[in-house]
């Protein structure tokens, strides 16, 4: 099988809502009920693949979705996020943006700091500034 958002019918039959580019279906896995995914409805990998339009169809899914769940779920904020390649925790090779609504009370991830649940847990000291200045030239550079 080459992508299962593509090609199993168990999730296209759960498809919530789609425009020209983009469609959104919930995840087998959600971390509290709501947890929907957007995918552009071409098989791409990463979001650096996706065309401006593509980009413009999952941010327009995103807003109405949020509003849905707001009323639906009484979703009070919401948690955002891709894995970026294989690296980076991404098991499906197609470009999907997680949608978590969260409310008080929820379960799952509940620290947002990146710090502690992508990388270096614990304490640690702040960078110095000429650390950070150093790393701001070093990226400069590169564009």
């Amino acid at each position: 099988m080459k992508c299962v958002y593509c090609e199993l019918p168990e999730i296209k039959d759960r498809e919530i809502i789609s425009n020209d580019l983009a469609w959104s279906f919930p995840t087998n896995i959600p971390i509290v009920p709501g947890h929907i995914l957007v995918v552009p409805k071409r098989c791409v990998a990463c979001y650096s693949d996706l065309t401006k339009e593509e980009k413009a169809a999952i941010e327009d899914l995103r807003m109405r979705l949020v509003a849905a769940l707001k009323k639906v779920v009484g979703a009070q904020g919401f948690n955002f996020a891709w894995n970026d390649g294989e690296i980076a925790g991404q098991a499906v090779p197609h470009f999907h943006l997680h949608i978590v609504p969260r409310k008080e009370g929820d379960t799952g991830i509940l620290e947002y700091d990146p710090r502690k649940f992508l990388y270096r847990p614990g304490s640690r000291e702040k960078t110095p500034e000429s650390e950070l200045a150093a790393i701001v030239e070093i990226i400069k550079r590169g564009l």
